[in-house]
């Protein structure tokens, strides 16, 4: 029976794993992609720091969102080992 606890338990973390990075990944793609590219047109009617908005997120933004979030997922996985007891030492 502790065996099927530990499957059921490897699998919930796996299965908030996943959801965590397709969730940061589809941020990632709206940021870099969506606001870099697509949107770009209708970002470039505000300005930012002396720039134009769409500008800012193709050169420094998805670069600045992305380093976020890094540091965002290295705390929720810490978090989500802690809660499955697999944290490392």
């Amino acid at each position: 029976m502790s065996t099927d606890n530990n499957s059921d338990a490897k699998a919930a973390y796996w299965s908030e794993n996943i959801r965590l990075i397709l969730t940061l990944l589809a941020i990632w793609f709206v940021v870099s992609f969506g606001f870099g590219i697509l949107l770009v047109d209708v970002l470039n009617q505000f300005n930012l720091f002396g720039y134009k908005l769409g500008f800012w997120f193709a050169q420094q933004g998805s670069i600045y969102c992305f380093v976020v979030l890094i540091f965002y997922y290295t705390k929720k996985m810490a978090a989500l080992d802690r809660k499955y007891g697999v944290e490392e030492e």
